[in-house]
């Protein structure tokens, strides 16, 4: 490879670079926490890369190269960035679901990524593929900084030798163990995740199609029988979440503008590495629009949910390559 980048032309490094793509826009979301930002510093990378490509010299590979570039701007992009944390890293839950909800619009929202987007192309990698950006992971990792958090995806995630994150931070191998070290201590003190990261099975895609026909037919009983007795639910902008299927109850009836059956419509997708929906709310007019992106936690099971993430978020459908309306059902 290091002899056909040497004497490749500028016409060629597309060519070269392209197959990537991918593992830098994963790269960099992880680093972020948002969908927009990465694919920006992906696009970022990619014209610093082309603009240095004669500069190159092949002493590391293309791929160490590049993710060099790659984490070198997202460390910038850092700089001028808050964290994004999920409402779960703000506080506690409610006891009163039925109050107003804490909208919080100005806060930098953790977004979720789809899986056509950062899955591996081998087969045999997709399910680890999937671990590295689920979503209570890349929530943990908004915690450390900047610097750890490199530190930690390119030795744990990537697999970079401890030289090869040296080079890639302009530093030593004993600052990059004691960086690893103490993002490793930081990300273990963070709340273990029950959740499931697998190929799906009978049991999960049951619970699916059970948590699929409970909110289209506005079910408020068996919404609530899905959920494990401590689930959690939260719907970023607003900070307000719950904790226990009882509160998931109230908070739906009291907050979610449907009100019977038919009224939300359910899309099935993939985020993180776990199942999702798209939500579709009927309008006064019939249509179903863009309401938000679902992503569910299971128990290891299948047959339960612990966890929902709503992203009330309707920019992120287009990532999804979701409509923003659904044709009308007969």
């Amino acid at each position: 490879m290091t002899a056909v980048v040497e004497h490749a032309s500028d016409q060629d490094f597309v060519k070269l670079a392209a197959p990537y793509r991918r593992e830098l826009f994963a790269h960099c979301y992880r680093m972020l926490g948002s969908v927009h930002d990465a694919e920006d510093l992906v696009q970022e990378t990619y014209l610093r890369a082309w603009r240095a490509y004669d500069r190159f010299e092949g002493r590391s590979s293309l791929r160490t190269w590049l993710h060099r570039i790659a984490t070198t701007a997202c460390l910038t992009a850092l700089d001028k960035r808050r964290r994004r944390p999920l409402p779960t890293g703000l506080g506690g839950p409610t006891d009163e679901p039925e109050g107003e909800l804490a909208d919080r619009p100005e806060v930098p929202w953790l977004e979720p990524v789809p899986d056509a987007l950062v899955g591996a192309d081998d087969p045999g990698t997709v399910v680890e593929a999937r671990e590295s950006v689920r979503l209570a992971l890349v929530a943990a990792l908004q915690y450390l900084p900047p610097k750890q958090r490199a530190v930690l995806i390119l030795r744990d995630v990537l697999r970079f030798s401890a030289a090869e994150v040296a080079h890639t931070l302009d530093t030593s191998v004993p600052a990059v163990n004691s960086l690893l070290q103490r993002a490793r201590a930081q990300l273990a003190r963070a709340t273990p995740s029950e959740e499931e990261v697998s190929e799906p099975r009978p049991a999960q895609r049951e619970t699916l199609a059970r948590y699929v026909a409970a909110f289209e037919s506005y079910d408020i009983a068996a919404i609530t029988s899905l959920f494990t007795a401590d689930a959690v639910f939260e719907m970023p902008p607003f900070a307000t979440w719950v904790r226990g299927r009882e509160r998931i109850g109230r908070l739906i009836t009291a907050q979610c503008p449907a009100s019977g059956p038919g009224d939300m419509a359910l899309v099935p997708t993939a985020a993180n590495g776990q199942p999702a929906f798209a939500v579709y709310m009927r309008g006064g007019d019939g249509l179903h629009r863009a309401f938000g992106i679902q992503v569910l936690g299971l128990s290891p099971t299948g047959g339960e949910v612990v966890h929902t993430v709503m992203f009330f978020d309707t920019t992120l459908f287009g990532h999804f390559g979701l409509p923003a309306t659904l044709p009308r059902r007969g």
